[in-house]
């Protein structure tokens, strides 16, 4: 089969690899409908994560179930499944509790590679989700979207807590921060701020439910949303960066009593302690439990109520994955989806 491979900073080639093959009792091999590159693939794409030789990319993926282990329960072939980026057995007490990404059997699928024609999916029963029937092609991109981003973004917006009535600002204006802004719209807030320098970004953000666009960064952009909360600041933010700056602006844009959800992949981020001590502030985050949601997501998205899809304003066959890269790298894209 065809794969993405980083072969070191800014050099992924598509290149033969072996097929997937049942490893383990729990697996699932998948043909994939669709993949796409992900802003946190940026980190190794750039080198400020080390790569360590050739390495397979891509961890966001929807597909067709090929062939399954024989303890494999909960899917069959020829059904369109979804799954995490962690793959999870959904049945420990750190799964049962919601948190799947920290499943105590958890298996990163990043380390497998989907952006690629066929991945092994570990811990099938657990990870993967089936839609109710083969999906339309123009819902693959949403059902996409589930896998990473909208789950993310989900995941960032329960974190901080958002309430209905409230108001929200979301930090970063990736496909995370746009689709907290879907969901902090799906789950009721009254006022949601939008973060963001670039047109088309604050346009979508626009259409998925935000009602005020604040372009400022650090500081004024601290100040900018205490100005529009009366000096109060937001009742909950949505930190999907991971950088010093946007914690920071994060934290400090909540008010007293608020709640901050980071869900940006923290580099370099440390926290002042008496700040935080003083602020007030509740902190939850870390790598989005996409599986405790995937279940209402895929029902949304079926039932049309949402389409997360359109973050991926660019598609390219496989084999221009390397655009892809170069796309998000330069911000000409916000999200690349790739057809195998």
């Amino acid at each position: 089969m065809r794969g993405a491979i980083l072969h070191a900073p800014r050099d992924i080639r598509v290149e033969q690899r072996e097929d997937p093959k049942i490893e383990q009792l729990t697996d699932a091999v998948i043909r994939l409908a669709a993949t796409c590159v992900c802003g946190s693939d940026l980190w190794s794409y750039r080198g400020i994560e080390p790569v360590h030789g050739p390495a397979p990319m891509g961890h966001e993926y929807a597909g067709i179930v090929e062939e399954i282990g024989p303890d494999v329960r909960n899917v069959k072939p020829g059904q369109f499944v979804i799954g995490s980026f962690f793959a999870s057995d959904n049945t420990c007490e750190i799964c049962q509790a919601g948190y799947q990404s920290s499943c105590i059997h958890r298996e990163p699928v990043g380390a497998i590679g989907t952006q690629a024609e066929l991945a092994r999916i570990p811990l099938a029963d657990g990870t993967l989700v089936a839609t109710p029937e083969v999906p339309s092609d123009d819902l693959v991109p949403s059902l996409l979207a589930a896998s990473d981003v909208l789950g993310t973004g989900w995941f960032g917006a329960v974190a901080a807590d958002v309430q209905p009535g409230k108001t929200v600002a979301v930090v970063g204006d990736g496909a995370v921060g746009l689709l907290a802004v879907l969901a902090a719209n799906q789950l009721g807030a009254e006022r949601i701020i939008a973060m963001s320098r670039h047109e088309p970004r604050q346009k979508l953000a626009l259409e998925f439910g935000a009602t005020d666009i604040v372009t400022e960064r650090g500081d004024d952009g601290v100040t900018a949303i205490r100005d529009l909360t009366g000096g109060l600041g937001a009742h909950s933010v949505i930190e999907a960066v991971g950088t010093q700056e946007s914690m920071m602006q994060a934290i400090r844009s909540a008010r007293p009593g608020g709640h901050v959800g980071y869900i940006g992949v923290a580099h370099d981020v440390e926290l002042p302690g008496q700040e935080l001590f003083f602020s007030h502030v509740h902190l939850h985050g870390g790598p989005a439990p996409v599986r405790r949601f995937l279940p209402e997501l895929i029902e949304l998205i079926c039932d049309r109520a949402i389409d997360p899809g359109q973050v991926f304003d660019l598609t390219l066959p496989l084999d221009q994955a390397a655009e892809g890269y170069r796309a998000m790298d330069e911000r000409r894209a916000i999200k690349a989806l790739l057809r195998p």
